[in-house]
């Protein structure tokens, strides 16, 4: 048992430090690629961030526990807009770009109601997982190129003193940094969520409420360090597109790889219930989002109730 939460603890430190050394990194690279922020929390910072669920996932599927696998998805999915960009918000309102309304917010929703569409019959198929995959490519190219054309096209219209310099390190050590917080990121939820499923399990919780709830809280502990320091560190737009490029990479990437390994079979409950609330705080999201163009504190307290009356739903 001590062993156990020892673990858990230096799992929660080598999060916090990873996240820090990837949003270094990735912030620095923006500069370097001539792309906004944004994009690279949808893209570079997303992913490396969603890292632990893609491992746990494959490894839940193939292990023969489903229920972990879509627990922990949709769960993470909910984690990320209600308690990770709730507490984001607490520590320093999060600024809100067009693009994420016009584009992220309806992308993030889409494939929301694309993957209820899909388990509605209580599976996924490989060939349905293919599907996301392809969706996945084809968004990450579209919104990289445009990305590249808008700080393009913005750097033309401003004064040669008003356009940020690159980073004078060489771009090696910010890809060091983003490996080295990606790496982090994986080992410490690993650490986290192995210990805390252990313990969980030694109180006799069921599958899907851990996938829902430990596992999903703790594979979003990525999403929520590094929003966190990127919210403190004053880059809101990675945060937010953090958590939305994350929410987009759980259910194209995370399922749509999985699936095309293993089918994947789905709780009745999930279906019924967590993905119906996934959809709804996803919807929720969006007035909070094109009020005052920010998240506000307010706002973020607001998603803190909504995630502890939802989780009260899952454990009662």
């Amino acid at each position: 048992m001590e062993t156990t939460i020892v673990l858990l603890i230096i799992g929660l430190i080598v999060l916090i430090v990873g996240g820090d050394y990837l949003v270094r990194g990735s912030s620095s690279i923006a500069l370097r690629l001539r792309l906004s922020p944004l994009v690279v929390g949808l893209t570079i910072v997303a992913f490396g961030t969603s890292a632990p669920e893609l491992l746990i996932s494959i490894q839940s599927a193939l292990k023969g526990s489903p229920d972990i696998v879509m627990g922990n998805v949709v769960g993470s999915n909910i984690t990320n807009l209600a308690l990770v960009l709730g507490l984001t918000a607490v520590v320093n309102p999060v600024k809100v770009q067009l693009n994420s309304i016009r584009v992220d917010w309806p992308m993030t929703m889409g494939s929301s109601i694309l993957l209820y569409l899909v388990i509605i019959k209580g599976y996924i198929m490989s060939y349905e997982g293919i599907l996301f995959v392809l969706i996945i490519i084809t968004y990450l190219f579209l919104i990289i190129r445009q990305s590249r054309k808008d700080v393009i096209a913005t750097k033309r219209t401003l004064d040669k003193e008003e356009i940020p310099d690159a980073p004078p390190k060489q771009i090696w050590k910010d890809l060091a940094f983003i490996v080295i917080g990606c790496v982090g990121l994986y080992f410490g939820s690993e650490w986290f969520v192995n210990s805390a499923k252990d313990l969980a399990l030694s109180f006799g919780i069921e599958e899907r409420v851990i996938g829902l709830t430990i596992v999903a809280i703790g594979t979003s502990l990525p999403e929520l360090v590094t929003a966190i320091v990127a919210s403190y560190k004053g880059h809101t737009e990675l945060a937010l597109g953090n958590l939305m490029g994350s929410n987009i990479f759980n259910i194209l990437s995370i399922l749509g790889i999985t699936s095309i390994i293993r089918e994947i079979h789905v709780h009745i409950d999930i279906i019924n219930k967590d993905i119906i609330w996934m959809m709804l705080i996803t919807l929720m999201t969006l007035p909070l989002m094109i009020m005052r163009r920010e998240v506000g504190r307010v706002d973020g307290f607001i998603l803190l109730i909504v995630y502890a009356v939802y989780i009260y739903t899952v454990v009662v």
